[in-house]
């Protein structure tokens, strides 16, 4: 389920991304364009975010491990 999350989430970005390059260059809506670069800019951070690996140190105890 998180995958699907994830590409939904990348294809948004890069739709807001495209729109906004689009709106950018239009001249239609300067603000528009921009906040719209910036919510792509945030999309994709989140995703970075989220597919970082976490180092094994912080993974819980599981009770096999335990001598």
């Amino acid at each position: 389920m998180t995958n699907l999350i994830l590409s939904v989430l990348m294809l948004a970005g890069a739709a807001l991304f495209a729109g906004g390059i689009y709106v950018l260059r239009k001249g239609i809506n300067k603000k528009q364009g921009l906040l719209m670069l910036v919510a792509a800019a945030v999309m994709f951070a989140n995703v970075g975010i989220w597919t970082i690996p976490t180092p094994e140190s912080n993974l819980p105890v599981s009770p096999q491990s335990a001598d």
